[in-house]
């Protein structure tokens, strides 16, 4: 904290959190130690860079005023994140109710006679602040690491019991179907077995009936040809 006869000025030094490409801003507070009226004024060795508001202004007395430094979006990163810019903060007493308007580049003249007290602040780039730990999604509100890992032990051990209980339940069944197939297909083969094995019987007693027919006509054939032969003979005889 700067402290001089009219304004405690915190803080002395401007810190900007630097990043590229991103304005980044910093806050003065003025407080007014006097029973007067306090003009003040900002100035800065790099005015393209930086936006003061207010620039200038009136604190009254006993009481304090914000003031609101803006750096613009820098494209290059500074060598070794040091700065040179400076800044100045001039102030004198003002008249009795005087506001912004009644603010004149002579009231901080001091070869006019004016007490102008000054404070110089310089300027200083600091690290961005760091990103927050990402929180596991689901967990709760200020619950600790420990609690995660154990709620998360007994969703495992609820899983594979209600995974056991799962299969002992669907188990039985199983092998109820599994029985009930094999029994089917076993019906099925014995059942194909008995078919073959009257195709076979039928198919043998078809050969015997056929062997059979073909004996009956070589007996009839031999009755016929000696009948023929008992006629030709007859009638040889005859002759």
């Amino acid at each position: 904290m700067s402290t001089g006869e009219l304004l405690n000025i915190e803080p002395q030094e401007l810190q900007f959190a630097f990043e590229l490409k991103k304005q980044i801003s910093c806050s003065l507070q003025l407080s007014n130690k006097t029973d007067e009226y306090v003009a003040f004024k900002v100035k800065t060795t790099n005015p393209k860079k930086y936006c003061v508001r207010p620039n200038t202004g009136v604190v009254l007395p006993r009481s304090t005023c914000d003031v609101i430094v803006t750096m613009q979006a820098q494209k290059e990163m500074p060598s070794d994140m040091q700065c040179k810019d400076k800044f100045l903060l001039q102030s004198v007493v003002a008249s009795a109710g005087a506001t912004t308007k009644d603010i004149t580049p002579e009231m901080f003249n001091k070869e006019s006679g004016h007490n102008v007290e000054e404070c110089k602040l310089k300027v200083n780039y600091v690290d961005p602040p760091r990103p927050p730990s990402p929180v596991r999604e689901g967990s709760e509100e200020g619950s600790s690491p420990r609690a995660s890992v154990d709620n998360e032990n007994s969703n495992d051990t609820e899983f594979k019991a209600a995974s056991r209980a799962f299969g002992e339940r669907h188990e039985p069944q199983d092998n109820s179907e599994a029985k009930s197939l094999i029994a089917r297909l076993t019906d099925e083969k014995n059942s194909a077995i008995q078919q073959n094995n009257r195709l076979q019987q039928e198919l043998d007693l078809l050969r015997r009936e056929a062997n059979a027919s073909r004996g009956g006509i070589a007996f009839i054939y031999v009755v016929i040809v000696g009948l023929i032969g008992i006629i030709l003979g007859y009638l040889l005889k005859k002759t």
